[in-house]
């Protein structure tokens, strides 16, 4: 079939699914102003704890609330919680304010919280390393949630308030008593949305009504704190993976709102008078590549630093971006441009001169010329590139290379499995953090060490590393800091345990209609946005 023919073809399946999604019918009660929004992925999972797709987290915010948020200044605030710290600094008291209640009309309890932040825990990185430090966590009373410490941590508001993947949103206790390895089955939450469970339609639509309970904050909205105060009456996801047809959309005025436009239509969405061009995070993304450290060949250290010393961060950026006003070639597991900042281990990233020795250690590891299976997702715009890019490397490393197609979601679901490719498995994949998921060596989640206990998605083991993290969350200086995370970063590079291939920002667009459009890391977020008709 010739490139135009698929071309095609997907272009007319995205303009039906559209046409679908847009043709559904509207109920009575959810007429009113609409937000039609084209996400960086469709939605297929509905649990935002399981999994650390952002688009699950993008659906958390939606549905669910937070005890604590994050401002514009990186200053936790109080959300659902107001909270008071011992002068000893073991002891932390959350009390929820007045007002809060499930979708389901029965009112928000502490018991309920505690069981959130429980099953939290058990699947997020910074949980991992909270609850390492709680001595216990309890309901003292219906709106009293007492966190007591075994000695002092300093990142325990951080943890609890933390913007993106894994957000630890409150759920009822019913549903967060739901085993941690299991998904949830109930999509009840107290968020400034609802899901309408009735419409959704995964790969085609999902869609949110305005929560006409919910008692927004008298604060500002600032990133994910303040008043989350909900201008419109309903908000469709629409699903349409091919780029040009969601432009031609957007610039029709049948969607609002594009997520993630291709970087090479920027120019003839900017020449519309009636789109707004903007980059939201401006922390960027960090690009990545991660092995299987479970199974042949990538359980073999040499082998890794060959695939690790075979890329070039400025290949994988050109193809991912292209424009150098969109991207940074950086060296710094923990981003460019912060504290932690460091080139070390990072030389040939940077520079792109590892190819040669890349080829001699291949030759000396031992590889046997097992392929390697990487998962090539084709419908997220911001990760089409990178595997493509890297498994031509490999092949010219002298790996051989089965680079499998398929959708974002099939990679997010097929990512959790630990059996070898035989049986379904894979060997690497790829996948964007935004900054503020990797700035320290605690809440990134690609440098945890923990192997089959709680580890990341590759099931890196590799203690000495998890006994560095230890040492960062006591530290108390910025040097200290800094020196144990440069420490850190050698250790990930030496071990290949995961592999940076530089950062980018990522615009958004939106028709000027949409007024409001907030900031931050964990973007987009929809409450405080307007329509005018």
């Amino acid at each position: 079939m010739s490139h135009i023919s698929r071309w095609k073809r997907s272009t007319i399946a995205s303009a039906i699914a559209l046409a679908a999604a847009l043709a559904s019918p509207m109920p009575t009660w959810a007429a009113g102003k609409t937000i039609t929004a084209v996400m960086h992925s469709d939605l297929r999972f509905l649990d935002p704890i399981i999994t650390t797709a952002y688009i699950q987290r993008d659906y958390g915010y939606m549905v669910y609330d937070t005890l604590l948020a994050m401002d514009s200044n990186f200053k936790i605030q109080p959300q659902m919680a107001e909270y008071k710290v011992s002068d000893d600094k073991l002891t932390y008291t959350f009390t929820l304010r007045d007002g809060l209640k499930w979708h389901d009309g029965a009112p928000v309890t502490a018991e309920d919280c505690v069981a959130s932040l429980n099953r939290w825990s058990k699947r997020d990185n910074m949980g991992q390393k909270l609850a390492q430090y709680t001595a216990s966590l309890e309901a003292t009373d219906a709106k009293t949630i007492t966190l007591k410490l075994k000695e002092p941590y300093g990142l325990v508001l951080e943890s609890i308030g933390k913007p993106s993947s894994v957000v630890p949103f409150m759920m009822p206790k019913r549903v967060a008593e739901t085993p941690a390895d299991k998904p949830i089955t109930e999509q009840i939450g107290s968020g400034p949305f609802k899901f309408v469970k009735e419409e959704f339609q995964p790969g085609v639509k999902a869609v949110f009504v305005k929560n006409t309970d919910y008692v927004p904050r008298k604060e500002a909205p600032s990133w994910t704190s303040g008043g989350k105060v909900v201008k419109v009456d309903r908000v469709e996801w629409v699903t349409m993976p091919d780029a040009q047809t969601a432009m031609n959309a957007l610039q029709s005025g049948d969607i609002d709102f594009m997520e993630n436009p291709s970087f090479d239509l920027l120019p003839v969405l900017a020449a519309n008078p009636d789109l707004k061009i903007e980059v939201l995070n401006k922390l960027g993304f960090q690009t990545l590549g991660r092995m299987n450290f479970l199974h042949k060949p990538f359980d073999n250290v040499k082998v890794r630093r060959a695939a690790f010393l075979a890329m070039n961060q400025k290949n994988v950026l050109d193809a991912l971006v292209g424009n150098p006003e969109y991207y940074k070639i950086c060296g710094a597991v923990f981003v460019c441009g912060t504290p932690l900042a460091s080139d070390v281990g990072a030389q040939s990233l940077i520079k792109g001169d590892g190819m040669a020795e890349a080829k001699k250690l291949l030759a000396e590891s031992g590889y046997d010329g097992t392929p390697v299976v990487v998962m090539a997702p084709g419908d997220v715009v911001t990760l089409k590139a990178q595997p493509v890019v890297a498994a031509q490397a490999l092949r010219d490393a002298g790996f051989k290379v089965d680079l499998q197609a398929t959708d974002w979601q099939t990679v997010v679901s097929r990512r959790a499995s630990q059996k070898p490719d035989s049986e379904g498995g894979w060997d690497m994949f790829f996948t964007n953090w935004v900054g503020a998921d990797v700035v320290n060596p605690v809440v990134n989640a690609s440098v945890s060490g923990r192997g089959l206990n709680g580890g990341w998605f590759g099931w890196a083991d590799d203690p000495k590393l998890e006994q560095m993290r230890d040492a960062f969350a006591r530290a108390t200086s910025p040097d200290e800091q800094k020196k144990i995370a440069t420490d850190i970063q050698k250790e990930v590079y030496d071990q290949v345990i995961y592999i940076p291939l530089g950062q980018y920002l990522a615009p958004v667009v939106w028709r000027k209609s949409l007024t409001g459009v907030l900031d931050g890391p964990a973007t987009p977020i929809f409450w405080n946005i307007d329509k005018s008709e």
